[in-house]
């Protein structure tokens, strides 16, 4: 099917003649009708929950059928199976790991696509491939419905107070749909343009976001062996030029700050395998566009090893842990 698809990418950029945009555009922004949401992880139960806080009936599934507990004793409805959803809502939520994963739960056997409402839209909140979002726009488009990619940024912590960014590509027309529902979930919504160029702006900032925890990690590590307190050295760092996110906000130290994954043995968060994979999708746009991106591959190394070194399932900033662990081992 993808393979079909990419051959057909080109037609997202002429009219979309099967697309009544009347119909689409026609749900009300005060409605308060049932929304579908697919993938409740780490990131999508939280973001579905908020949309039952906004008083949004909500039919969900997952493939791991625990995961929609909690869910359903919140009040939402859980279904079998993602063409069940796109049967029962025209506003459908999707937010899982990869791009295999999107394709098969859009086009497999039981996919939205195979009972999906004409004129509905059809939300992305996955990062992946910005090509496989305009293959999955391409097909929602000869279904009658509206596909929009919507990836989003600020981690758990943000996904469960409704504090998330929002990047946004799709048709414009429809922005203002979407929004209606993703402001339920993020503060910050912002339109990028075509389909795809909501990954595209997710993915340079991930890969940013590597670059920045690792040389965050290197200057505590260096700072401490230096005979500086972590904490002082956190402290002097953000009030000065080197401050930023990772230093500031999501400290990789120990003990630094609390309520971020380095205070819980680096559980919860973003895990390493998600970052070594978002690094792999800017390694490819990279190699694609000719762009030289020298830290970002070495990021992507570095995360790739830790995959291999069993940091997989521990948050992206367990890199401090990391880079100590290959101290100690020298040093032995």
């Amino acid at each position: 099917m993808a393979a079909v698809l990419r051959g057909s990418r080109n037609l997202w950029g002429r009219s979309l003649k099967h697309v009544d945009f009347t119909l689409v555009s026609s749900r009300s922004m005060a409605s308060k009708t049932q929304v579908g949401f697919i993938g409740l992880g780490n990131m999508g139960k939280p973001m579905a929950k908020n949309l039952l806080k906004h008083g949004y009936p909500v039919i969900a599934t997952d493939v791991f059928p625990e995961s929609c507990k909690e869910l359903q004793e919140l009040g939402a409805q859980i279904v079998d199976n993602p063409a069940e959803v796109a049967d029962q809502a025209d506003r459908v939520v999707t937010m899982l790991p990869s791009s295999p994963n999107v394709i098969e739960v859009y086009t497999g056997p039981n996919g939205i696509l195979k009972k999906v409402k004409k004129g509905s839209l059809l939300i992305d909140s996955s990062t992946i491939d910005p090509a496989v979002s305009k293959e999955m726009a391409v097909a929602a488009e000869k279904m009658g419905a509206v596909f929009m990619d919507a990836p989003v940024s600020g981690g758990v912590g943000a996904a469960s107070s409704g504090k998330l960014t929002f990047m946004v590509g799709g048709v414009e027309e429809e922005f203002t749909a979407a929004q209606e529902l993703l402001t339920c979930m993020g503060a910050n919504v912002v339109y990028c343009g075509a389909v795809g160029t909501g990954q595209a702006a997710k993915i340079c900032n991930n890969m940013l976001l590597a670059i920045g925890m690792i040389g965050t990690s290197e200057t505590m590590n260096l700072g401490i062996r230096l005979g500086l307190d972590p904490k002082l050295l956190a402290k002097i760092l953000n009030m000065s030029s080197g401050r930023c996110w990772s230093s500031d906000t999501y400290n990789p130290v120990p003990g630094v700050m609390e309520g971020v994954p380095s205070g819980n043995n680096y559980q919860g968060g973003f895990g390493t395998q998600l970052m070594a994979k978002d690094l792999g999708l800017a390694q490819t746009t990279a190699t694609n566009t000719k762009t030289p991106v020298p830290l970002g591959s070495l990021a992507h190394q570095i995360y790739r090893m830790m995959c291999a070194r069993g940091y997989s399932g521990k948050d992206f900033s367990s890199v401090f842990q990391f880079l100590r662990e290959d101290e100690e081992n020298e040093g032995q």
